[in-house]
C-alpha cells in the first residue's frame, strides 16, 4: 500500500518541506487580488479555493485559480519524483496538500484542498488522477454541489488506485481522502441539511 522507501530520511524531508512550502502559496488570494475581486477571506464562504473565487462571478479567476492549486501540488510531486524518486514523490504532493490547508503564509488558515489533492494524484499517477477528476465532473454534472463531488471523489480514489494498478499509493489516497473529508466537515453538515449552496451560486 506504500511505495518502497529508498531515498533517505533527510531527502525525504526536505522534499517535505518544499512540497509544504509550495503547496501554502494561496493562489487563491493571488489571483482575487489580481482581478481586482478584493480580499477572498472576505467573500462567499471565506475559503482560499477556487469555488469560492467562482462565487465572485470571475470564471477566468476561478479557473486560474483551480489550474494553480493542482499545478503546484503536481509541481512538488514531479520534482521530487525527478530527483528522488517515486516515494519522495508522494510525501511531496501529499506535504503540498497540508500546506494548501494549512499554509504557513495565512497563519495556517487555508483552503480545503481539492485542487491539490487532484493536483497529487495527476502527478503520482495520471489514470488515478483522471478517474478522480471524472468522478469529480459526473457527481458535479449531476448534483451541481462542489463539495459532494470533492468527497465523492476522494472517498473513491483509494479504489481507483487498487483498480488501476497502483496499489503503493493506496495509503496516500486514503490519508487524503480523510483530510479532505475533516476539512469539509461544515459542507458535509449542510449536506444533509439541504443547504449546500450549489455551483456558481455567488
Amino acid at each position: 500500500m506504500t511505495p518502497p522507501l529508498t531515498t533517505p530520511l533527510p531527502w525525504l524531508e526536505l522534499a517535505a518541506l518544499c512540497g509544504y512550502l509550495l503547496g501554502s502559496v494561496p493562489f487563491g488570494i493571488v489571483m482575487a487580488r489580481l482581478f481586482g475581486l478584493g480580499d477572498l477571506r472576505k467573500i462567499g464562504s471565506g475559503n482560499i479555493g477556487a469555488t469560492n473565487v467562482l462565487r465572485t462571478g470571475s470564471k477566468p479567476a476561478a479557473f486560474l485559480t483551480l489550474v494553480l492549486d493542482a499545478g503546484k501540488a503536481a509541481a512538488a510531486a514531479l520534482i521530487a519524483r525527478a530527483i528522488w524518486g517515486e516515494d519522495a514523490a508522494q510525501i511531496a504532493g501529499a506535504a503540498a496538500f497540508l500546506g494548501h490547508c494549512f499554509p504557513v503564509y495565512l497563519k495556517f488558515k487555508g483552503g480545503k484542498g481539492v485542487a491539490t489533492f487532484l493536483g497529487t494524484l495527476l502527478a503520482v499517477a495520471w489514470p488515478v488522477g483522471l478517474a478522480a477528476c471524472a468522478t469529480w465532473l459526473a457527481t458535479a454534472a449531476l448534483l451541481r454541489i462542489s463539495s459532494l463531488s470533492a468527497l465523492t471523489a476522494a472517498a473513491l480514489s483509494p479504489v481507483w488506485a487498487w483498480a488501476l494498478g497502483r496499489p503503493d499509493m493506496a495509503l496516500l489516497c486514503i490519508v487524503l481522502a480523510l483530510l479532505v473529508f475533516i476539512r469539509h466537515r461544515p459542507n458535509i453538515e449542510r449536506i444533509i441539511a439541504g443547504t449546500e449552496p450549489k455551483i456558481g451560486k455567488k
